[in-house]
Formats: structure tokens, sequence, C-alpha cells
């Protein structure tokens, strides 16, 4: 039951970035430079606080994969604040959960796995909840909203790239894995905000600085370590069903306290793109001996 509740609350925690980015007044690569730094310090603390010590030479060995994985990390933080500050928490989150359609396209041609009949069926009506929710943003014109959107895809697309390059990473726990992560994006961050941004992080608003703390020491660095300490004694159908408290809770924190717009159609598309995704992540016996194979170059 702690894990759980662990685990619960992660999700609960994840599901409030939107709202709190927006109450930060910098760019999105400078939200994501001060969310990773002061992530891997807290998450560094709790780290020697537990009497661990991080293993330099599985670092070594894992040296290229955590490179790709920091730039993906970054790339995915970077878009994903982005699209908040173009669309609905709604909408960036339906966007951004996108990312196991993207897992299970790739994972035939990147891991070798089998593409089940139940897979390509989830794919399929995810696709057309996607569809849903950008139609009818197109028919109402709001350019900003697809704009947003496309945003949050491309943070899916970083996602699913994180997701996929940490299979091939060995014998590294999941908090000593993250800690390294959070550094690299962190060291990988620095010379492109300086370079696109300047040094106008430096003299962000008295206002924002609260909400950079809670972004970085919450929804970063306590975020993740109740993720993983939870997830430890988790199965993986439970982790799967409990993932959703996250887009639940920023849905509604956009419906009731943002009061953000969202239609019926995209209401529906939204259901579709995450029901689809649950329904992949879970083990249905009829379709367990039903498997084709993806051809691969």
């Amino acid at each position: 039951m702690k894990s759980k509740i662990q685990f619960i609350l992660s999700m609960v925690i994840f599901g409030t970035i939107g709202i709190v980015v927006r109450y930060i007044d910098l760019s999105s690569s400078e939200r994501a430079l001060l969310c990773s730094i002061i992530g891997c310090l807290f998450l560094t603390l709790i780290f020697f606080v537990m009497k661990k010590k991080i293993s330099w030479n599985l670092v070594k060995s894992n040296a290229l994969i955590l490179f790709l994985s920091g730039i993906a990390l970054g790339g995915n933080w970077v878009f994903l604040y982005q699209s908040y500050d173009y669309t609905t928490i709604a909408n960036a989150t339906l966007g951004y959960y996108f990312a196991p359609v993207f897992v299970m396209l790739l994972s035939p041609f990147v891991l070798k796995e089998q593409l089940s009949i139940k897979k390509i069926v989830c794919i399929i009506i995810a696709i057309m909840g996607l569809v849903l929710i950008v139609g009818e943003g197109v028919s109402a014109s709001k350019t900003k909203d697809i704009l947003g959107l496309s945003y949050g895809l491309i943070a899916a697309t970083f996602y699913a790239a994180l997701l996929l390059l940490n299979k091939y990473i060995k014998d590294m726990g999941k908090l000593e894995l993250t800690i390294i992560q959070l550094g690299i994006t962190a060291l990988l961050l620095m010379p492109y905000v300086f370079l696109t941004e300047g040094f106008g992080m430096f003299e962000v608003s008295s206002s924002s600085i609260p909400f950079i703390l809670i972004l970085g020491i919450v929804n970063t660095g306590i975020g993740f370590w109740l993720f993983f300490s939870g997830m430890e004694k988790l199965k993986g159908q439970s982790i799967a069903m409990l993932s959703y408290v996250d887009p639940f809770v920023a849905i509604l924190i956009s419906a009731i306290i943002l009061q953000e717009e969202m239609t019926l159609v995209q209401m529906l598309g939204g259901a579709l793109l995450l029901a689809s995704t649950f329904v992949s992540e879970i083990k249905l016996p009829e379709f367990s001996k039903q498997e084709i194979k993806t051809p691969t170059k």
C-alpha cells in the first residue's frame, strides 16, 4: 500500500507541472535548465543521505547512451514547457501522452520487439483521438492551440526516445540514473541557454522564484524520488494503470482551476488517446498469441 501511495503522489506532483510552469516568467529552455540543476542537487542530497555511491565505472561504460538520454530529457522538458505557453494544459498533456504510441511504433525497429494486433489497434485509435483534438482546434482557427499541441508532440517524441535509450543502459539504479541524466541535461542546456537567452535568467522576477523552487524541488526532485521509491515494489500493470493519475490531474487543473476551454470533440479525442495507450500497456489474454512481426531493414 505504501508503494502505491508513493507512486500516486508522484503522479499527482507530475500532473501539477503545467500550472507551476505558467507562473515562471522565463523561457522554456531557462525553466528546463533551472529544473534540471535544482532537481539534480536535491536528488544527489537524497542519494548520499541514503548512504549510496555513484558507480563511475558504470557511468563510463554507459557514457554514450547517457549523453544521448540527457539530450532527450532536455528536449523533452524544453518543448513540454513551450507547449504549456501556447495551449491549454489539457491539450499539452494529451499531446505529450502520445509518447507511448511513438514507443510502440519504434519498438520493432529499435528494440526488435514484436508488434501485436492489440497494439496496432491501439495505435490506430490513438491517432484517431489525436485527429479529433487537432481537427477541432483547426476548425476553431486556434493557431496557438495547434502550435502548442505540436510542441507537446515534439516533447512526446523526445520522451519516447528517452524511454527507448534507457532500455540500453545496463546495471544502473533508477535514482542514480536520474541524477546522472539531470546533471548531463543541465550541462548541455547551459551553453544553449546562455547563447540564445543571454543572462536574463539571473534577473528573474521575485514572484517567479517560489515557483522555480517548487518546479525543481517538488515537481522534479520529490516527484522522481517518490516515483522510483513507489515503483520498486509495484507490478508493471499497476504502474501502467496508476500512471494515468498524471493526465487526469493535469486535465482537472486545466478545467476546474484555470477554467480552460475544451470542446466535447476534444474530450472524446482525449478519451480515445488515453484509453488506447492504457489498453496497450495492460495484458489482455485474447491477444497474447496474435502477434505479427514488423519487417526491419
